[in-house]
């Protein structure tokens, strides 16, 4: 083997750190791709969009979900929106609680606040029902696409 030919052959420490760095990559890009780029960054109102605790859910295992928020943030009829996370977390109901995307189906600006029962887009008025993610106001075509959680006894709010 030439001295080229060698160092072209990646080590087994290359392969496991780029594996990692891909899967890393993967997970973390999920909700990125579907925002359809724009890379448009609306203003937002303070109160309605929250950077959530990185604290675990109270007797999660190690290396379990980490909590969004929890419950006692989100009000009833309204929500929060995690901006970091591109999410929004609703309470359409006491007790009842719901999260989707906070990526606008229009045209993938991130949604702004929560207000009157609607999540709201702040680039070109499109409104979304807390409840299921209906467009409730066009030109959003499309309901807000909704992800899976589970609230803990703690009131600690995670991704399923």
């Amino acid at each position: 083997m030439t001295e080229s030919t060698r160092m072209s052959e990646p080590t087994p420490t290359a392969r496991r750190t780029v594996l990692a760095v891909g899967a890393a990559a993967l997970a973390g890009g999920t909700l990125a791709a579907c925002g359809g780029g724009g890379g448009e960054k609306p203003a937002t109102e303070p109160g309605n969009v929250t950077t959530p605790s990185a604290a675990p859910s109270a007797g999660s295992p190690a290396g379990a979900e980490k909590a969004l928020v929890k419950a006692s943030a989100v009000p009833v009829g309204g929500g929060v929106v995690l901006k970091d996370q591109k999410l929004v977390v609703t309470q359409p109901t006491a007790g009842s609680f719901r999260c989707f995307s906070a990526v606008c189906t229009h045209q993938g600006c991130l949604v702004d606040k929560v207000a009157d029962g609607t999540i709201d887009c702040p680039c070109h008025n499109s409104r979304f029902k807390v409840a299921d993610g209906a467009v409730a106001k066009g030109p959003a075509t499309r309901p807000l696409p909704e992800q899976k959680i589970t609230v803990a006894a703690d009131g600690a709010i995670s991704l399923a």
